[in-house]
C-alpha cells in the first residue's frame, strides 16, 4: 500500500491513497483524515485503507484523479518524534579518517543516534530554504521507517513488527555548522534544519524480496544538479537493521506511534557506487589527495533521490528539490 498526505492549507493535510505507479490517487475520506489518524488506530484502519489501494490499482477507484507529487506535503508534515541513526558505519568510519580521527570501536555494535527536528518537515518538491552558502550546504539521501507503539526494552526479534511505513529521506546537512556544535558535546542542533521526504510512504510488502532482514536491498539513487552521483544498494554495508535500530531507540523509552527512525547516510564500502552526500565524497578526495576539490551546494543547485524497484519502476516517488536564498520576514 501507497500513501501521501497532500496540501490542503493545513498543517497536516489530507491523507490520499496512491495507486502502486504512482498515477492516480483518492482521498481517504471518511476512514482516516490524516497520516497521524491511520498511525494511531492502524490495525482498524489499514484495512480500509488497503481496500481503497486494491481498487485503485484495479482502475476501479471512486474519486479517483491524476497524483501530482507537487501536492504532496512530506507523508508525516509535522512527527512526535524523528531520531536519525548512522546504520553505515562505512561512512562514519570515512569522514573521521579524514580528519585523522580515530573511530572508537563501539561504534560498530552501538549504534549512533541524534533526535532532530520533527515540528516542520518541508514537502518532496518544496524548496530547501536556507540563509546562506558559507554553512556548507549538504544533501543526505537516506531511507527512513515509520513505526506504531513500540514498547520500551523491545527485542530485536520482535520490533519489525511495529514497523508501519517506509519512506525515502533526505536529511539536509550544514556542514561548517557542525564542528562548533559537536566540539560543545551536546549534539546536532543548528546544522539540521528541517528535513524532507518522499512523496509517498509504502507498507513494506510493496518491497517484495527487497525487504528482508530490516533492509532495503535497492540502489538509492542521488542526482545533483542533473548529475547522477550516487547509487549505492541500501541493503549492503547497512551494520544495523532497521529492527536494531527500533531497538536502540527503545533501550530506555517507549516510541509512541508516527515516529520515524531513519538510516542515516547510505553508504557502500564500493566507491564505485559513488555517494549519498558530499562530506562524504570531500572525506574520499582528502584522504586520497590530502584536501577536499568538491564544494558544497550552492543556491539555485538541484537534488533528486529516488529508489526504481528491479523493473525500473520508482517505488516513492522522487524527492527533488531546488537550494534557494532565505530572506527572513
Amino acid at each position: 500500500m501507497k500513501l501521501a498526505t497532500l496540501k490542503d492549507g493545513s498543517r497536516d493535510g489530507q491523507l490520499a491513497v496512491v495507486s502502486r505507479d504512482l498515477k492516480t490517487a483518492q482521498m481517504a475520506d471518511g476512514i482516516a483524515a490524516t497520516m497521524q489518524r491511520a498511525l494511531d488506530d492502524w490495525d482498524f484502519i489499514a484495512p480500509q485503507l488497503l481496500d481503497v489501494y486494491e481498487r485503485l490499482n484495479a482502475g476501479k477507484g471512486s474519486n479517483a484523479f491524476d497524483f501530482d507529487p507537487a501536492r504532496c506535503m512530506s507523508p508525516l508534515p509535522r512527527a512526535f518524534q524523528w531520531a536519525d541513526g548512522s546504520a553505515y558505519v562505512n561512512h562514519v568510519e570515512l569522514v573521521r579518517k579524514a580528519r585523522n580521527a580515530e573511530m572508537p570501536g563501539s561504534f560498530w555494535h552501538d549504534p549512533l543516534m541524534y533526535q532532530g527536528g520533527s515540528d516542520d518537515f518541508i514537502g518532496p518538491m518544496d524548496d530547501i530554504e536556507l540563509m546562506s552558502e558559507e554553512w556548507g550546504i549538504d544533501f543526505e539521501s537516506e531511507v527512513a521507517v515509520i513505526v506504531g507503539d513500540v514498547p520500551m526494552g523491545v527485542r530485536v526479534q520482535h520490533a519489525s513488527q511495529h514497523i508501519r511505513l517506509l519512506m525515502l529521506v533526505n536529511d539536509v546537512s550544514l556542514r561548517n555548522l557542525i564542528p562548533a556544535e559537536l566540539a560543545k558535546g551536546f549534539g546536532f542542533f543548528q546544522a539540521k534544519p528541517a528535513s524532507s521526504f518522499s512523496p509517498v510512504a509504502v507498507t513494506p510488502d510493496e518491497l517484495g524480496e527487497s525487504w528482508k532482514e530490516g533492509k532495503v536491498h535497492l540502489a538509492l539513487r542521488s542526482t545533483w544538479n542533473k548529475v547522477l552521483v550516487g547509487q549505492p544498494n541500501a541493503g549492503v554495508d547497512m551494520v544495523f537493521s532497521f529492527p536494531q535500530l527500533i531497538t536502540h531507540l527503545c533501550k530506555t523509552r517507549s516510541a509512541r506511534s508516527g515516529t520515524i527512525i531513519g538510516s542515516g547516510t547510505v553508504s557502500n564500502k564500493d566507491s564505485k557506487k559513488g555517494f549519498s552526500c558530499i562530506a562524504e565524497k570531500r572525506a574520499l578526495e582528502t584522504i586520497a589527495k590530502g584536501a577536499a576539490t568538491t564544494g558544497f551546494m550552492k543556491f539555485g543547485d538541484t537534488i533528486r533521490i529516488e529508489m526504481l524497484d528491479k523493473s525500473g519502476k520508482s517505488i516513492f516517488g522522487a524527492i527533488d528539490q531546488s537550494i534557494v536564498e532565505y530572506h527572513s520576514k
